[in-house]
């Protein structure tokens, strides 16, 4: 058997927490670094990744988070989430990772299609003037699930 070619990403972002967007976005980018078409879907929590009145107070998860290596009570505790989204901004800082917006700008110039999921939009009543103007569209799962339609296309689910 040959070895299939990756051409094209599509990922599906379905919360909005920092560490899932920034996973996303940074293989979103890769994949556009590596000249591999590449796309995002945001659905359900994701979609506050690309509401502008939210994008930029996305936090980290601390309860129920086993990367976070905190019992439960404690990463519920007051402030916690603040402590820990605080922090690992810092890090991303340190490293030159744009924040949430600037990055979003900076995918869609390298032409990574960003797209809402209409069930998401329309279960959350969200209207399309409250999201980025860098937004390719609205689409349904079908429709997502159409640009799928070709050898060497990889679906990932984050």
């Amino acid at each position: 058997m040959g070895k299939t070619v990756v051409k094209k990403m599509l990922f599906i972002l379905s919360k909005a927490t920092l560490e899932n967007v920034y996973a996303a976005f940074v293989m979103a980018n890769g994949a556009r670094m590596e000249g591999i078409e590449s796309e995002i879907f945001f659905t359900f929590f994701g979609l506050e990744a690309i509401q502008t009145k939210k994008l930029n107070k996305l936090s980290v998860a601390t309860v129920g988070n086993p990367a976070m290596h905190i019992p439960t009570m404690v990463g519920g505790l007051p402030g916690m989430e603040a402590f820990a989204s605080n922090m690992m901004k810092k890090e991303m800082e340190k490293l030159d990772m744009p924040p949430v917006d600037e990055f979003l700008e900076i995918l869609s110039a390298s032409g990574v299609k960003l797209w809402a999921c209409k069930l998401a939009v329309d279960m959350f009543h969200i209207s399309e003037k409250d999201l980025i103007e860098d937004l390719d569209g609205v689409l349904t799962i079908g429709d997502f699930y159409n640009r799928a339609d070709q050898e060497g296309t990889q679906l990932l689910f984050i």
